[in-house]
């Protein structure tokens, strides 16, 4: 028999092994980006209340949290008056992830006052034109840890600063109690081009080891913050809700700065602003 009439005795190739790996690995996939778009990049439900907290000042007053406000036995006081609508951990763009929490007022830049958590010493380095940080030398949900609380967005879109003028750039560990006055909300965000919402970014930052701070935009360089509140702070946990105190509230006594305005909730419109 001619090799051109030959017939091959060889099996057929089997292919299904390789198409089944294949599905698998198409499958892990699909699994993955559902994983990461309902996990981490969804965008949140809380923001499906966006449009109606700039304009309906009933809704916002709903949800706002007022300053000085303790939820239960909580060791953080509220810092400010407005709506959290940024959760630690929350995702606003692939590769994000937010190390604190963002508080919305409904007024405009330099307004809304700011005040200290929770007791420390504050250090405001030179080049900051919008940022304290204070060092709690116990935490006091883990005492003997030394802490960091950071404010952030405490200028203009310009960067004219509304820190208070008792902490200059270059003040270093100056006591303050909970309750003091840091200065005022603004939305600066180092671009004049492309500010932020009006808001506060507030996070705890661990310690270094050696008496300093650690990177405050690293998630993992940060603690969440729902312990010290009293609240639902963590975006993992708390995908979509507003976070409101669930249970008994007390309100501190502190010394309350005028916000400057009548009727907070005439200005909401303008705001909330579009971003962060």
């Amino acid at each position: 028999m001619s090799r051109a009439n030959a017939i091959s005795l060889k099996k057929p190739r089997n292919n299904l092994g390789v198409i089944m790996l294949i599905g698998a690995v198409v499958v892990a996939l699909f699994a993955a980006a559902y994983y990461l778009y309902t996990v981490q990049y969804r965008p949140s439900g809380r923001w499906a209340f966006f449009t109606e907290l700039r304009t309906n000042p009933e809704t916002f007053a709903r949800y706002a949290i007022q300053p000085g406000a303790r939820c239960g036995d909580a060791p953080f006081a509220f810092p400010t008056r407005g709506v959290i609508l940024g959760l630690w951990d929350q995702s606003y763009h692939i590769g994000h992830r937010h190390t604190g929490l963002d508080i919305f007022s409904g007024t405009e830049p330099g307004l809304t006052p700011i005040y200290a958590a929770y007791p420390g010493y504050l250090t405001r380095l030179p080049e900051w034109l919008s940022t304290v940080i204070i060092r709690i030398p116990s935490d006091p949900l883990r005492p003997g840890r030394q802490i960091w609380t950071y404010y952030t967005h405490l200028a203009d879109v310009n960067g004219n600063s509304f820190i208070s003028e008792d902490f200059p750039p270059g003040t270093y560990e100056v006591p303050v109690e909970a309750g003091t006055f840091l200065g005022f909300m603004g939305n600066f965000s180092g671009n004049p081009s492309n500010p932020t919402g009006l808001h506060l970014h507030f996070s705890i930052v661990k310690d270094d080891g050696e008496g300093g701070f650690l990177n405050e935009l690293n998630l993992r360089n940060t603690y969440d913050p729902s312990p010290y509140f009293g609240l639902r702070l963590n975006h993992r946990e708390n995908p979509d809700e507003i976070p409101v105190c669930e249970g008994e509230t007390t309100i501190d006594a502190w010394r309350l700065v005028n916000e400057g305005i009548s009727d907070p909730s005439s200005l909401l419109s303008n705001s909330l602003g579009t971003g962060f």
